[in-house]
C-alpha cells in the first residue's frame, strides 16, 4: 500500500496552482506523514507568499524564514533547467513530482526554445541526476496536458516529449518507477482563463471568447490532486493515468458566469496553436489504455515495460475528447457552482490568491 510516512518529497514547480493543493493536502498527512516536503522553485516572491500563508499564525516571522532547512515544509530555490540544481534538490528524496512548467499556449509558440528547457530539458535534468549519481529515488510522477496528444502547438508537444522521456526513463533507470498523470484545464488555476473571465466580468465586459462552439475539460485542483494520489498508488512504470473528467463549451462557461448581466460577448478567434476540442486519450492509444478504478491508464508502449499478467480489454473503443459527452448549460452552471466559481463566490485581489 502506497503511503508519504516518513518519505522525503520533492515537488517542483511546488508554487505553482496544483504544486500548492498538493503539498497542503501531503501536509494534512492522507496518505501519512511525511518527514519532509521541498517545494522547488525559481521564485523567491511566491515561495516566501507560500511560506506566509502557512505560517500566518505565528509572530515571529524571522523563525520561519531562517528555519527553513529543519522545518518539514521546506523552500529551496532552483530551476529545473539546471542540472546542477536539479541534481542538489533530488538528493535524498523518496518521491520527486515534476510540476514545473511551461503551460500557457500563446506563449510557448513565441518562446519555443523556453518551453524545451522547462518542459523537456527539466525533466531529463531529473532522470539524468538519478541515474548518474545512482540516487535511490523510489518514484517521480511526471504532470501533463492534455494538450500533449496528437499535439498541434508547442505546449503539447514539450510535453508530449515529457511523457516520453520519463516513459523511456524506466528503461534507463529501473530501480525508480517513473510515471505520468494526463488532465485538462484546472478549474481556476494560475493562468487559466476563468480568472480572466472573472476580471472581465468585474470590468463591465466585454467577455472575450475564442470561438463559441470550442470545448475543454474540466476539473477542479483537487480532483487534479487526486489523480496523482491514484497514480501514486496504483501506477505500474510507464503508466498515464487519466481522469474521466467532464468538458463544457467556452460559450456556455461564459453565459454561466456573466448569468443576468448585461454584458457583451465578444468573439475574437483561436489564439496561435489551439484546439477546437482537446483529446485526452487518442485513437492510437486507446490500444493499450485499461481502465483501473475511476481513471483510464495508457500502458507503455515500449515492450520492455509491458506486464504479460495484465491483460485487461481496451477501455475505450473511439479516442476520449473534449468534444464527447459536453455538459449543456444547466450541467455547466451546476458545476461551476458546486467549484464555488460563479462570481458571487469568488473574492478578489489578495485574497483570492491566497485560496487557491
Amino acid at each position: 500500500m502506497f503511503s508519504f510516512e516518513n518519505k522525503r518529497i520533492l515537488v517542483t514547480g511546488g508554487t505553482g496552482s496544483m504544486g500548492k493543493t498538493f503539498v497542503r493536502r501531503v501536509l494534512r498527512g492522507e496518505l501519512g506523514t511525511p518527514r519532509k516536503v521541498i517545494v522547488f522553485s525559481r521564485d523567491e516572491a511566491k515561495q516566501h507568499d507560500m511560506r506566509m500563508s502557512y505560517q500566518h499564525n505565528r509572530v515571529a516571522t524571522e523563525e520561519i524564514i531562517y528555519r527553513n532547512f529543519i522545518n518539514v515544509l521546506e523552500f529551496r530555490i532552483g530551476d529545473v533547467r539546471s542540472y546542477s540544481d536539479v541534481c542538489s534538490a533530488v538528493k535524498d528524496v523518496d518521491i520527486v513530482v515534476n510540476a514545473a512548467a511551461m503551460k500557457q499556449v500563446p506563449t510557448c509558440e513565441y518562446f519555443p526554445l523556453q518551453a524545451i528547457l522547462t518542459n523537456c530539458i527539466g525533466p531529463s535534468n531529473i532522470v539524468r541526476a538519478i541515474q548518474e549519481n545512482d540516487l535511490p529515488v523510489e518514484t517521480v510522477i511526471a504532470i501533463s496536458t492534455d494538450k500533449a496528444c496528437k499535439p498541434i502547438n508547442v505546449m503539447g508537444m514539450t510535453k508530449s516529449l515529457q511523457e516520453r522521456i520519463i516513459n523511456a526513463a524506466n528503461i534507463l533507470v529501473p530501480k525508480t518507477r517513473f510515471i505520468c498523470v494526463r488532465y485538462g484545464n484546472v478549474l481556476a488555476s494560475r493562468g487559466s482563463v476563468i480568472p480572466l473571465f472573472h476580471e472581465q466580468i468585474r470590468k463591465g465586459g466585454p467577455v472575450t471568447i475564442t470561438v463559441p462552439e470550442m470545448t475543454r475539460f474540466l476539473l477542479n485542483l483537487n480532483q487534479a490532486v487526486d489523480t496523482v494520489f491514484a497514480a501514486l498508488r496504483d501506477a505500474y512504470p510507464g503508466d498515464t493515468f487519466v481522469p474521466n473528467a467532464p468538458s463544457a463549451t467556452v460559450l456556455n462557461i461564459v453565459k454561466a458566469l456573466i448569468h443576468n448581466r448585461d454584458i457583451e460577448i465578444r468573439e475574437i478567434g483561436i489564439r496561435p496553436g489551439e484546439k477546437i476540442h482537446e483529446i485526452m486519450v487518442s485513437e492510437e492509444e486507446i490500444n493499450h489504455c485499461i481502465k483501473r478504478g475511476d481513471y483510464y491508464v495508457i500502458r507503455s508502449m515500449l515492450p520492455e515495460l509491458h506486464d504479460p499478467e495484465i491483460r485487461k480489454p481496451n477501455a475505450l473503443i473511439k479516442e476520449f475528447s473534449s468534444a464527447d459527452n459536453v455538459l449543456d448549460f444547466p450541467e455547466t452552471v451546476a458545476l461551476l457552482k458546486k467549484n464555488c466559481l460563479m462570481i458571487e463566490d469568488v473574492p478578489s485581489g489578495r485574497e483570492a490568491e491566497l485560496l487557491r
